[in-house]
C-alpha cells in the first residue's frame, strides 16, 4: 500500500508549490492537477484531511428522497485510512482540502479530544452536505487557517488549531441538523436497526450464539458504526452499544423470569462467552444479579 507522508509530498502529487507551512495547508482544488501516479490505486495519507467539495453535479439522493444540499459537500478522513481515487472519472470540480498532519497537534488538548469527533470514521456515502450559508461559514474558516500559514511563530499552532477546533464544531453542529432534516428516512433506518437487534435474539432462541456487536449490525445497514451510533444518539439519546445493552437485558429477564434455564445457559444463548461476563452486566444495568432477579418470581 502507498503512502503519502507529508503535506509537501501531497503539494506535489497534486502540481502545487511547496506549502507555506511544512504539517498543515490549505488547498484549492481549483488549482490543482493531480499527476498521473499509480499512488492513486491505493493509497494511505500520514495524515488528517478535510475536504469541502463545492458545486456538486445534480442533487443529492439519500434512501428515496433528495435533498437541495448540492453546495457543499464535506468530508472527513483520519490518518492511515486507505483510499483509491480514479483519475479517469475525476470530477474535482472546486472546493477545498484542510490537511494537517498528526505532529501538527502533539502538546495541544485537541491531540487527545480528536477522536471524540466520530465522522473521522464515516464512510463516504455518509458526508456532510451544507447549505450555502454553512458552507459559507466553513470557508471562512479555511481562509482564516490559510492566511496564519503565512506566519509561523509560536502562536501559529494554537491560532491554527483553535480554527481547526470551531470547523469541528460547526461540523458537529451540522451533522446532527442533518440528522433531523433526513428525520423521515432516518425514521425508516431506526425501523431497520430494531428489526436486526430483534432478530439476533429471537432466531433460534436458547442456542448458543456470538455476542451481537456494534460492527455487525452496522454491517447489515451498510453505515459505519460510528455513523450509526451517532444518528441514533440524536434521535434517541442512546448509542448503538447502549441500545444492544438494553435488548440484551430485556431478553436476559425475559429468560430468567419464564424458563427454567441456569445463569450459564442464558448467558450463552445470548452469546456471551463467560457467564460471569454476563452477571456483571446484567448487575451493571439492573443493580441485581441474575440469581437475585429471577429471586423475585419466586
Amino acid at each position: 500500500m502507498n503512502a503519502i507522508r507529508s503535506v509537501s509530498e501531497f503539494h506535489r502529487l497534486l502540481s502545487l508549490p511547496e506549502p507555506r507551512h511544512p504539517l498543515v495547508s490549505v488547498i484549492n482544488l481549483a488549482e490543482s492537477i493531480f499527476l498521473e501516479d499509480d499512488v492513486w490505486k491505493g493509497f494511505v495519507n500520514r495524515f488528517y484531511c478535510i475536504a469541502l467539495k463545492r458545486e456538486a453535479k445534480g442533487k443529492i439522493k439519500y434512501g428515496q428522497q433528495h435533498y437541495d444540499y448540492d453546495k457543499g459537500v464535506l468530508s472527513f478522513t483520519a490518518p492511515n485510512q486507505v483510499q483509491y481515487l480514479d483519475l479517469q472519472n475525476l470530477e474535482c470540480g472546486s472546493g477545498y482540502l484542510l490537511i494537517f498532519h498528526p505532529d501538527f497537534l502533539l502538546s495541544h488538548a485537541l491531540a487527545s479530544t480528536i477522536n471524540n469527533y466520530g465522522f473521522f470514521s464515516y464512510a463516504v456515502n455518509e458526508a456532510l452536505h451544507l447549505s450555502a450559508e454553512e458552507e459559507h461559514d466553513l470557508i471562512g474558516i479555511l481562509n482564516k487557517i490559510d492566511k496564519e500559514c503565512l506566519h509561523i511563530d509560536k502562536h501559529t499552532q494554537e491560532i491554527i488549531l483553535s480554527q481547526v477546533e470551531l470547523l469541528l464544531n460547526y461540523s458537529k453542529r451540522f451533522y446532527e441538523r442533518q440528522f433531523i432534516t433526513r428525520k423521515n428516512n432516518n425514521h425508516q433506518l431506526l425501523a431497520k436497526f430494531e428489526q436486526i437487534v430483534e432478530n439476533y435474539f429471537d432466531t433460534n432462541n436458547d442456542a448458543p450464539r456470538r455476542l451481537l456487536t456494534v460492527h455487525h449490525v452496522a454491517g447489515l445497514m451498510n453505515l459505519s458504526p460510528n455513523y450509526l451510533s451517532d444518528m441514533l444518539r440524536v434521535h434517541t439519546g442512546q448509542n448503538t452499544q447502549q441500545h444492544i445493552h438494553e435488548k440484551l437485558i430485556e431478553k436476559a429477564k425475559e429468560k430468567l423470569s419464564a424458563t427454567s434455564l441456569s445463569v450459564s445457559e442464558i448467558a450463552y444463548a445470548l452469546g456471551f462467552e463467560y457467564a460471569q461476563s454476563f452477571s456483571t452486566l446484567f448487575k451493571k444495568k439492573t443493580k441485581m444479579s441474575p440469581f437475585e432477579f429471577r429471586q423475585t418470581f419466586n
